[in-house]
């Protein structure tokens, strides 16, 4: 037995936040919305294609951000995400502890920590 990949990355979100996350994983950072299931739509959350993983925002109703776990989603132009984000009013926070690696921190909109990274690319 082994593991074959990652399918999907849950984080929680509060209830009622839908539109917010939609805004900060859609609008602002290019994520396309997919379709939960009929009852798990009933729950709340939205889901959201990276690659071929998924993204998924449940809703938890004790909801508390998470500020340490986070997920790292690598994106093909770093700086102009990161100019996006700062123009929206969020916080990037660059980390340059791993050598050769690009990449920021920020929260979403109900202060969950989000880590993006600069593609790698060949050459």
């Amino acid at each position: 037995m082994a593991a074959l990949g990652l399918h999907h990355v849950l984080i929680a979100a509060p209830a009622g936040s839908e539109d917010a996350l939609r805004g900060f994983y859609g609008d602002l950072v290019g994520l396309v919305e997919i379709p939960k299931p009929p009852l798990l739509a009933a729950r709340g959350g939205v889901w959201f294609q990276v690659g071929d993983q998924e993204l998924h925002c449940g809703v938890e109703s004790e909801f508390v951000p998470a500020r340490k776990a986070h997920p790292c989603l690598v994106v093909d132009d770093l700086d102009a995400l990161a100019g996006r984000v700062a123009a929206s009013g969020g916080k990037v926070t660059w980390a340059d502890e791993i050598p050769g690696v690009r990449r920021f921190h920020t929260n979403d909109p109900v202060g969950n920590r989000v880590e993006f990274q600069a593609a790698r690319h060949a050459g």
